[in-house]
Formats: C-alpha cells, structure tokens, sequence
C-alpha cells in the first residue's frame, strides 16, 4: 500500500514538469484528420471541421460556469 502511495507520487511530480500542449502543428493537423475521418466527413463540412480544429477556439461548448453571470440571491 504504501509502496503504490510513493510511486503514484512520483509520477505525479514528474509529470508536473511536462508542457501541458507539445503537440506541434503537423501533429495537431493528422488529428484533426482522424477526427473528420472518424466522422465521415467530406467537402465543405470536413474542411470546416479541420479548419475549427485546428484553431485554439474548437470548445462547442462555449464559456466555462465561471464566465456566466451569478444567479442573485433572494
């Protein structure tokens, strides 16, 4: 038990240190490629696809809780 609490932390520390995004932009596109092959798209929406995945804005979702306005309090 002990020996699985000292490795899960040592991988923790590692890991702490390497870049969050180490993707380089060839590698980002041949994604982008897979997802639209995965979904079978082509023509326009596959190059929609690639184009808004290859962007820092492909979150549909749109803003995260904290960017909504508080509910006020009665």
């Amino acid at each position: 038990m002990i020996r699985t609490a000292i490795i899960a932390a040592l991988l923790a520390a590692s890991l702490s240190g390497a870049p969050a995004f180490a993707l380089t932009k060839d590698a980002k596109m041949e994604t982008c490629k897979f997802g639209a092959d995965e979904k079978k798209l082509q023509g326009a929406e596959r190059k929609k696809f690639i184009d808004r995945c290859m962007s820092d804005k492909d979150d549909p979702r749109g803003p995260g809780a904290a960017a909504a306005p508080a509910h006020p309090k009665n």
